[in-house]
């Protein structure tokens, strides 16, 4: 007997996402995703953060999710194959995934709680370059940095923007975080920093008026932000499944030979 009895079937609107949820609508007998005990996700990265941050919000973090792209990238999920699923299933490999926690306060004095499972960032509204201040563990490591954002990414979201900025690839399950500029302007020369997840740190805006900054916690925006605090959320920890052959840790590190 599968440890997966009761099966949740989702997938993204988009037409190859919707063609293969027809195409496995017969394959098991499915239940609502507030009764599975899995989440067989069908669509793209995208998709899979979207299924993600549903389960933070129903409270339900420790339902596991395969996913199966039927997107572009598709880092986060599997092959696509129609038959087989419970044999996959059985044989899926878990890998569990952080998220972080921000406390984002507006210039308005509004404070907000977002999830983020790869990436916070905060990101300049206008023309004018942003200007942060960075705190760690109540320290002020930098008084004063001038760019068009910066970002603090997981493991899981290192490969994501956190890559595109040129941050560092960090392994999953090294229990770190980092710490990334976007096109910094001074210092210069400074590229960022790796922090244990352990760490708490605070990005304050500078002068939020006339350099307005929003904040993004993967895919949710605020406007208008004063200062952003972030921590690693161990109380609400995911669960991802992939085949054997397509682990998600074996991505990340190959990700590093990418040309």
């Amino acid at each position: 007997m599968s440890q997966y009895e009761r099966r949740a079937l989702v997938a993204s609107p988009t037409a190859p996402a919707q063609a293969a949820a027809a195409e496995l609508a017969d394959a098991a007998d499915w239940v609502d995703p507030a009764e599975a005990d899995v989440i067989i996700a069908l669509g793209g990265d995208g998709f899979m953060l979207q299924t993600l941050h549903g389960l933070l919000d129903r409270r339900r973090p420790t339902v596991p999710v395969f996913g199966m792209n039927l997107g572009t990238v598709g880092f986060m999920m599997n092959e696509w194959r129609r038959h087989g699923i419970g044999e996959r299933l059985d044989r899926a490999k878990p890998f569990k995934v952080t998220p972080l926690a921000a406390t984002v306060t507006g210039v308005d004095g509004r404070i907000h709680q977002a999830p983020a499972i790869n990436e916070v960032s905060l990101l300049r509204e206008t023309r004018q370059t942003a200007k942060l201040e960075v705190t760690v563990n109540d320290r002020v490591v930098m008084p004063e940095l001038a760019c068009d954002g910066i970002l603090v990414a997981t493991p899981a979201g290192s490969t994501a923007y956190n890559l595109s900025a040129q941050g560092p690839i960090l392994p999953l399950g090294s229990n770190m975080l980092a710490l990334t500029p976007i096109s910094p302007f001074r210092p210069r020369r400074w590229r960022g920093a790796i922090l244990p997840d352990k760490a708490r740190i605070s990005l304050r805006v500078l002068d939020a008026a006339k350099r307005p900054v929003s904040a993004v916690a993967d895919q949710r925006e605020f406007r208008d932000v004063a200062e952003v605090s972030i921590a690693i959320d161990r109380a609400r920890e995911l669960t991802l499944l992939f085949d054997p052959e397509h682990a998600l840790d074996d991505r990340i590190t190959m990700e590093q030979f990418v040309a």
